[in-house]
């Protein structure tokens, strides 16, 4: 795997601790879980915690390893949360976003494990943006198992995440059959919703002026593909890409002209600095458009559905929809 950040020493750390759990964890874990009468949930960041939370409503209990406002491509582990993976009933994450957690998991001996990423298919779209080779989005976060360059993002297609919400309500009915039919019950509802949100965006976004859009990083391609949005990002798919080469600046002031862009989108977990540089030079404005890797005060929404919502009227705002 191309991976260039490296697992952290905490995380290794963690693993060695696992070893020791694996073999205990299959036998006690459950029961370590059980004693408030719930499921013991452990979610690897935001849009899984709302998988989590939503399929498994009265009868969960979710613990998410990257606190509000943490950008969650940098989480790393501490051996309590690695120690913490390996006593739960049932753990939700996304192969592809945390290297360290993908590792954790994978040493953690739990059985009822949901891979987001293995409900839906992958797709890459960093490669395409501005041009660039896969090497520049080599980053730790976005690797995905062995095939680098895959992007993680389908959270940000309402399709794709209700696939994913039906994989999440699969693995909670078999680690807990008592309560299948609640889970099966609360899926259909989410489902329902995510459903009901790709209408709106189809609806919101179908009479616009342009179908160019440009972000900091390549976070909105599945969104961008599903409904027929072109998504230009300044850095591609690192969230943290600082060095931008002044031929792609060059590129996105020649695309905002011809495709008449007039705004530039930062996100809350990152700094704006690039999109507000970008928005001067092709004299844009800025605004966000929020890639919902975690909720905090400055989002705006109290849930991955409000915030989605936010982001439409965001795009309709920026591509001239009525």
């Amino acid at each position: 795997m191309n991976v260039r950040r490296r697992i952290s020493a905490a995380a290794l750390a963690g693993s060695a601790v696992l070893g020791l759990l694996a073999v205990s964890a299959c036998s006690t874990s459950g029961a370590a879980g059980k004693e408030d009468g719930k499921l013991a949930v452990t979610a690897s960041f935001y849009p899984m915690q709302f998988l989590a939370e939503k399929i498994g409503g009265k009868h969960v209990s979710v613990t998410s390893l990257t606190s509000p406002g943490t950008e969650p491509h940098d989480l790393e582990l501490s051996p309590k949360q690695t120690a913490q993976l390996g006593e739960s009933d049932a753990i939700v994450y996304l192969k592809g976003v945390q290297p360290a957690v993908d590792e954790a998991v994978k040493q953690s001996g739990v059985k009822h494990t949901a891979d987001a990423a293995s409900f839906t298919t992958l797709e890459s779209h960093g490669a395409e943006v501005g041009g660039h080779g896969h090497e520049e989005h080599g980053h730790a976060g976005h690797d995905h198992g062995d095939e680098s360059g895959l992007d993680p993002h389908i959270w940000l297609d309402p399709v794709k995440y209700a696939e994913a919400a039906k994989g999440v309500g699969k693995t909670f009915a078999a680690a807990d059959p008592a309560h299948k039919a609640d889970y099966e019950k609360n899926t259909a509802a989410l489902v329902k919703q995510l459903d009901e949100l790709d209408q709106e965006y189809k609806d919101g976004l179908k009479n616009r002026k342009s179908d160019t859009f440009i972000t900091t990083h390549a976070a909105f391609g599945y969104l961008a593909e599903r409904y027929g949005l072109t998504e230009e990002a300044i850095s591609g798919l690192d969230p943290e890409a600082t060095d931008v080469s002044g031929s792609r600046v060059k590129e996105l002031q020649a695309l905002a002209k011809k495709h008449d862009v007039h705004t530039v989108f930062f996100e809350t977990l990152t700094s704006p600095d690039m999109a507000k540089t970008l928005a001067k030079d092709v004299h844009a404005k800025t605004d966000v458009l929020d890639p919902i890797e975690g909720i905090t005060k400055k989002s705006r929404g109290d849930d991955y559905l409000s915030v989605m919502e936010s982001n439409l009227k965001a795009l309709q705002k920026a591509l001239g929809a009525k």
